[in-house]
């Protein structure tokens, strides 16, 4: 049976225990704060800086406020990998290999009505140029080191995303590859 479903467009909805139960449109999944899947990407140099991105200021939630390197949720079909790939070279306009290292569940509410309610799955990889960044994803971006970042997250934690200043505050031994 042949569909036009635009997958791109959907969620995938999980259990706790990240068993799949449908999916739903985003903005429906989000407005309804139901559980579903989703990644975090967290890229890094040699120096072992970590690569910030800002999110476009036309993002639906969460627009201008600082986050790990890129994040989105899985279409259905894809692994992990794959998608963090995928978003990797949309959002910031490279491929590197990825490793996935932690999943969690956390849910944050936003100002404006939705929630984000997620089975984050964190990916892990190494890059050292500048990135492409896609403007409709991005404002801008940034190499910044842990110990940095920890104090102007203590400093100013308004201009970081809920997810991220969750998976820094509880994961962070995750962050990183061993």
């Amino acid at each position: 049976m042949q569909t036009d479903l635009d997958y791109s467009k959907y969620v995938i909805l999980v259990d706790e225990n990240d068993q799949e139960l449908g999916l739903m449109e985003k903005i429906e999944a989000h407005e309804k704060a139901l559980l579903h899947r989703a990644f975090s990407v967290f890229i890094y140099n040699d120096k072992g800086e970590l690569m910030l991105q800002q999110r476009a200021l036309g993002k639906y939630h969460t627009p201008g406020l600082w986050t790990n390197t890129c994040c989105s949720h899985q279409i259905k079909g894809e692994t992990n990998i794959q998608a963090g790939k995928r978003r990797l070279q949309e959002e910031m306009g490279f491929s590197t290999d990825l490793k996935e290292t932690n999943s969690f569940i956390y849910k944050a509410p936003f100002d404006n009505g939705l929630t984000e309610h997620e089975y984050d799955y964190m990916l892990v990889g190494y890059y050292n140029n500048d990135p492409k960044i896609n403007p409709e994803e991005v404002n801008a971006w940034k190499w910044i080191s842990l110990e940095d970042l920890k104090f102007d997250i203590e400093k100013d934690p308004a201009s970081y995303t809920e997810w991220f200043k969750i998976i820094f505050d509880k994961h962070y031994q995750y962050m990183k590859l061993k």
